[in-house]
């Protein structure tokens, strides 16, 4: 029977993903210069104000107001009558000492037996539904407020644009579970004051289907026939949208779980990813499994798959690994026979994770917006640059529980 499914996603000038990329840049600039850095950061936004709180241990110093204050001018919080500015919002930190009750548990004298950072179970998803094996809905959401940003850089097409935006896409699966046309699009984009109010609601939703429409299925071809004339758009619903940002409604770092992961497609374990060293398995967990998913989706395992894995804090082994292929497995053994052979295959013992997937290196900023699974893989240089003048340049791999570098010997053990 045919259904609807919908995902949203939220722009890198949301108050949310604002606090989630200062916590990563913070993450980011502690692992640049101490790799054993052990951090917690939440950070909340409002007008005209950054408060940071959390947890850390580390042997580097960093000057936090900076870092938020570069963050937040990327980000494009370039002007005063946005109510939140880069150079003169106040930062307040808050960030002390971690809890040795909680250190005692994730370090030990030999690293192999590192400790989870905390209890919990952690879920990864895959679906051959998109060539990045992400669900669909989620992937045009993403990338049609990455297109908008890109417009609203470029300040040429339109100019009118605000850092400040959500999307949502739905879609319509036929009989047999494949997406087969949109059936509504929705996108809030925050903008410049108009002085007449349906001349500005007019223009916007114009410029949203004529500009913005166009050059997603130019960008995207694969995805030109879901783009129909019977596509239902609500731009901007409830009318004006010049107060936005940390000034029209208060961010906090991780609470946009859902954006981040598989927009409402498989499953999510509940915890939030950015701010967090990856002793942390709610977020070094989710990547590992995101990374079996893919591989043994792209290996045939399956059409559509999902992990889960959960730990105690402290405790080095996860309490157990499951499998769903929901129906479409292509080999001939159960979802459980599945995930034995999958514990084989992948240690996800919280120290074999960080070296599988390269994580105690600073390649958390590229994640804080626009989703954390289905990126591009790839090697960058980045440069850090601390309060007493000292610059370190990394060549560090992003999303490195994106490759598909396992595929082969999943086929090998599963005799495809």
């Amino acid at each position: 029977m045919a259904y609807l499914f919908t995902s949203e996603s939220v722009s890198e000038g949301h108050p949310d993903k604002v606090a989630d990329q200062i916590s990563d840049a913070l993450i980011d600039n502690f692992l640049a210069f101490d790799t054993d850095s052990k951090v917690a950061c939440e950070t909340l936004v409002t007008t005209g104000q950054v408060i940071l709180a959390g947890e850390v241990k580390s042997k580097t110093y960093l000057d936090v107001q900076q870092i938020a204050r570069d963050v937040i001018k990327k980000i494009g919080y370039t002007k005063s009558e946005y109510m939140f500015e880069a150079n003169s919002c106040g930062v307040l930190s808050a960030i002390h000492e971690q809890s040795q009750d909680i250190n005692q548990g994730v370090d030990r004298a030999n690293k192999e037996d590192q400790g989870a950072g905390d209890q919990g179970m952690m879920f990864g998803y895959a679906t051959n539904e998109t060539a990045d094996y992400m669900p669909l809905a989620l992937d045009l959401s993403h990338k049609l407020l990455q297109e908008l940003a890109e417009m609203r850089r470029e300040n040429s097409e339109i100019t009118y644009l605000r850092p400040d935006a959500k999307s949502q896409v739905t879609l319509e699966y036929d009989d047999n579970n494949k997406p087969s046309r949109i059936d509504a699009i929705v996108i809030s984009t925050q903008h410049d004051d108009f002085d007449e109010e349906a001349l500005m609601l007019s223009k916007i939703k114009k410029d949203i289907i004529e500009l913005l429409i166009p050059r997603i299925i130019g960008k995207y071809p694969q995805y030109a026939h879901l783009f129909n004339d019977k596509i239902e758009y609500h731009i901007n619903p409830t009318g004006k949208f010049v107060i936005g940002g940390p000034h029209g409604d208060t961010g906090l770092t991780g609470r946009k779980i859902i954006v981040d992961t598989y927009g409402g497609k498989g499953a999510h374990g509940g915890g939030a990813f950015s701010g967090k060293d990856p002793s942390k398995v709610d977020r070094s967990a989710a990547y590992a499994t995101r990374h079996i998913a893919k591989n043994l989706v792209a290996a045939g395992i399956a059409d559509e798959i999902l992990v889960q894995v959960s730990y105690a804090i402290g405790v080095a082994k996860p309490m157990g690994i499951y499998i769903n292929t929901y129906g479409t497995s292509k080999v001939s053994l159960s979802d459980g026979e599945i995930a034995k052979k999958v514990e084989d295959i992948f240690d996800m013992r919280p120290y074999f994770i960080e070296q599988r997937l390269k994580l105690r290196n600073p390649i958390y900023s590229e994640t804080a917006a626009y989703g954390h699974m289905g990126r591009k893989p790839e090697t960058v240089t980045k440069t850090f640059k601390s309060p007493t003048g000292e610059t370190k340049s990394l060549t560090v791999e992003l999303f490195t529980w994106e490759k598909l570098d396992f595929v082969d010997k999943v086929k090998s053990v599963f005799g495809l």
